[in-house]
């Protein structure tokens, strides 16, 4: 039977759009249960940023090493094997997916406890980015699936505050079980959950119909071939822009946010259990405030002017208006104002990914939106997620030695080292937000 055939069928056994029915609470309870799943996502995705510094200790890692560990070992297959996983949800069960995904990154995260050596780390890694490479594709396509072009954005943005209220739990609980328990432990905790997490989604989250939402005159028929699902969106200026902008903000984001922790304890005496604990509320109240910030933004000016470029220029203006906050951060000595400027820092750098998906989802069909959604995704993370804690990493290490040969101690070099390449990453915000502006110029066109 053909891959169409096989399509068909399956849409046959499905209930048509006019017999499936959910209410406006249960499309809040899909978006916030996938939030749940995304927050367990980035718990065993970030959770090794609060124990960089006792892996360093244990390992003799540099902070080099560290940024491969946090970036290249867990993107490199996250990023590819999104593609793939994006062809199957747009032609199979994404509730399916989702949950198988769920309990294997969870189990490699688990079974990063028992690591002897550095190389056991890294293939622990590379296990979660192969399990969590499950995950967003398909949980965008849903949420596209239960929510109109008008509600979209705010959707998907309730869904990507997942990446921070992942970052709260793993460094507030992680920080508190490696201090008492050491950063074995930490691991099994963070792991364990995603077996029950898995079966809640199994049982309790339904299957839509493809365009459940959208006009009734949208295509619905079998999706084309995912190369030419990307051939034709990379062939739009928009989506090209939109990736390169997107990947860059990415690149800064995550190149900074791997090294929070070590920046901290280096720069301002905290303890690993101590910044768990502060770094997590900040993080929390910073990022889930910003993500929903963005897309909230995004959807009320786009509806109110009936311009879908606001879904552009909302992340552009609040990055733009980041970039000098950055340096603040980073420059202060007080430890009282770069805890309490960080805030706002993590809010104004957290407004694009909703925004991102919700116009990327504009650009193709309804039964492309997972492989497109991955597209932009494999940009963004090969770029963003695994360079830039490398990049961070990297340029710390050349500084660091700049530094001793100046004659600072090794302990006073290191911190410096650290502050000053986070500082010289941020810079890369004004080359984003450059590309954001020149989506913007053709969106419209694109997205007709």
């Amino acid at each position: 039977m053909s891959a169409e055939a096989e399509h068909a069928a399956e849409i046959a056994s499905k209930p048509a759009a006019s017999t499936f029915q959910a209410s406006n609470a249960y499309r809040y309870y899909v978006v916030w249960l996938l939030f749940a799943v995304y927050v367990l996502n980035f718990v065993d995705r970030q959770i090794l940023s609060i124990l960089n510094e006792q892996l360093k200790a244990e390992f003799g890692l540099s902070d080099t090493e560290l940024g491969i560990l946090g970036g290249v070992a867990f993107a490199a297959l996250y990023s590819i094997l999104g593609l793939p996983i994006a062809r199957w949800a747009d032609r199979r069960s994404r509730v399916n997916i989702i949950s198988l995904a769920i309990v294997l990154w969870s189990a490699f995260t688990a079974i990063t406890a028992f690591a002897k050596v550095t190389w056991h780390l890294v293939v622990a890694r590379i296990g979660v980015g192969i399990g969590e490479a499950g995950c967003s594709p398909p949980a965008y396509s849903l949420i596209s699936d239960y929510f109109d072009q008008k509600r979209r954005g705010t959707a998907l943005s309730i869904y990507s505050m997942g990446v921070y209220g992942g970052g709260f739990v793993g460094l507030f609980i992680g920080g508190l079980v490696a201090e008492e328990y050491g950063w074995r432990a930490a691991f099994l905790v963070a792991g364990v959950p995603g077996v029950l997490l898995a079966l809640i989604v199994k049982f309790t989250l339904r299957e839509p119909p493809r365009g459940y939402s959208d006009p009734p005159n949208s295509v619905r028929a079998a999706p084309p071939p995912a190369l030419a699902v990307m051939a034709n969106l990379w062939a739009k200026k928009s989506f090209r822009w939109l990736a390169i902008a997107a990947a860059l903000h990415a690149l800064a984001g995550y190149g900074v946010g791997h090294f929070y922790a070590s920046f901290l304890v280096r720069s301002h005496g905290l303890g690993i259990g101590e910044v768990g604990q502060v770094l997590g509320v900040i993080v929390a109240v910073g990022g889930l405030g910003g993500t929903l910030l963005g897309g909230y933004l995004s959807d009320r000016y786009s509806n109110r002017y009936g311009d879908i470029r606001y879904y552009l220029f909302v992340p552009a203006v609040l990055l733009a208006i980041n970039i000098p906050v950055a340096q603040f951060v980073y420059g202060m000595s007080s430890r009282t104002a770069v805890l309490l400027t960080m805030v706002p820092y993590i809010a104004l750098s957290a407004s694009y990914l909703g925004p991102g998906i919700a116009v990327t989802h504009r650009l193709v069909s309804v039964s492309e939106r997972a492989v497109a959604s991955a597209l932009l995704l494999l940009v963004i993370n090969l770029i963003g997620l695994g360079l830039g804690p490398l990049v961070a990493g990297a340029v710390s290490d050349i500084l660091k030695q700049i530094f001793m040969n100046g004659g600072a101690d090794v302990r006073q070099a290191t911190g410096d080292g650290l502050r000053w390449s986070l500082r010289v990453i941020t810079l890369i915000n004004f080359f984003s937000v450059w590309f954001y502006f020149l989506a913007a110029r053709s969106i419209r066109k694109d997205a007709a």
